[in-house]
């Protein structure tokens, strides 16, 4: 007993979790808001027994829930209407109502069950939670907020995963050597996986093919096939492995290692590290998001900054008023035939306007640099309104 008390402490000591849990399958995310199109964090303050909300718009708190004791993980329903915290010393999961940031249930998994880690399925049913000092995982039906199944695993359950598809939940265990296989359809363990020496995180590729399990002593991170539940790969990484996340196009695994202040880089095809980033001091949890490319500048806007280049130009002296307002007087009527639609034309003045340019250049009035960089812009808006 007296061990497992500094385990957890060495667990807990200095840390507040952090747990930004998504909607869907990255593990990491916002809850949202759909009719407001806003998108909220929520943070477990294990120390303080409550949960922020942090709305993602403006980075400032918005709500502090109380929670149980010493709240640690944090799961978002795939509808974004519940949040479930784990409360490791009070052993109850808190369901909290995004839309009001009330609780507004509290589920007992059992005396003594330390809860920890919690996923919920793709579908959003259920809810499954690792209990940390009794082995177990509570099976949570997310309609009625009851237990309606506990699955016996081991000894000190950590981290847990789902498919995407829901059928599996994988289970590390923290001190062993070993991954649990729970069959969700029977709430049953069906197989072991053993991996390297203290299995902290696991990360599912989206396509469900394969599990990637960092080994906190081993310094490793075994690749499992999700069909087969066997280890198809052992990589090695930097020392400490801790956390582990899929990129959205299931091509990369990032680790960090927490010993070593670095994220491993492994590459899913070949299962080797392909890059090492160095990064701050004992890092731990590690997520994903991918952000859409901002859109393409318009026509007009690229006229602008054709115009905004000449200026500056001028403005640094490389060319005299006189010769900024040539090109100038070129972008003007180009502008206006653009907002009339006659892209023919301006076009036309376009290849006038590089035209000058090039004789800039071969008077030695612009650099060729200079004058190229013009000359380019032009190009690419010819070729993106006449072809």
């Amino acid at each position: 007993m007296r061990d497992k008390r500094r385990l957890i402490n060495v667990l807990h000591r200095g840390i507040a979790c952090l747990c930004f849990l998504a909607l869907l399958l990255t593990g990491v995310g916002f809850a949202s808001n759909p009719a407001e199109a806003q998108s909220f964090a929520y943070v477990t303050n294990f120390d303080d027994n409550t949960v922020s909300v942090i709305d993602a718009a403006t980075n400032t708190v918005v709500a502090t829930v109380g929670v149980g004791t010493g709240p640690h993980g944090v799961a978002i329903t795939p509808d974004g209407t519940k949040a479930y915290v784990t409360n490791y010393y009070s052993h109850t999961v808190s369901v909290v109502d995004t839309a009001t940031n009330t609780v507004v249930a509290t589920v007992e998994v059992g005396t003594g069950t330390g809860p920890y880690a919690v996923a919920i399925t793709p579908e959003g049913s259920k809810a499954y939670v690792t209990n940390f000092n009794l082995g177990t995982v509570s099976v949570i039906d997310t309609k009625t907020n009851m237990v309606v199944a506990t699955v016996g695993v081991g000894a000190l359950p950590y981290a847990v995963a789902i498919t995407p598809d829901g059928a599996k939940a994988y289970v590390t265990s923290f001190i062993r050597d070993r991954v649990w296989v729970i069959d969700t359809a029977t709430n049953t363990e069906v197989t072991i996986v053993y991996v390297g020496y203290r299995p902290y995180g696991v990360a599912i590729t989206p396509d469900g093919t394969r599990a990637y399990v960092t080994n906190f002593n081993d310094s490793t991170v075994s690749v499992i096939d999700t069909g087969a539940n066997t280890v198809v790969a052992t990589v090695g990484v930097g020392t400490g492995p801790h956390g582990a996340a899929i990129t959205p196009d299931g091509s990369r695994a990032y680790v960090t290692n927490s010993n070593s202040d670095a994220v491993s880089v492994i590459d899913t095809a070949t299962n080797t590290v392909v890059a090492t980033v160095e990064v701050g001091s004992r890092p731990q949890g590690v997520a994903i998001t991918t952000l859409d490319p901002p859109d393409p500048p318009t026509p007009e806007e690229q006229m602008e900054a054709i115009t905004d280049e000449v200026e500056n130009l001028v403005d640094t002296g490389v060319l005299n008023q006189g010769q900024g307002n040539a090109l100038i007087a070129k972008l003007g009527p180009a502008e206006r035939m653009l907002n009339k639609g006659n892209t023919k034309a301006v076009c036309n003045v376009l290849q006038a306007f590089i035209n000058q340019v090039e004789a800039y250049i071969k008077a030695g009035m612009l650099s060729e640099a200079e004058g190229q960089s013009l000359i380019d812009a032009a190009n690419s808006l010819i070729g993106q309104l006449c072809g």
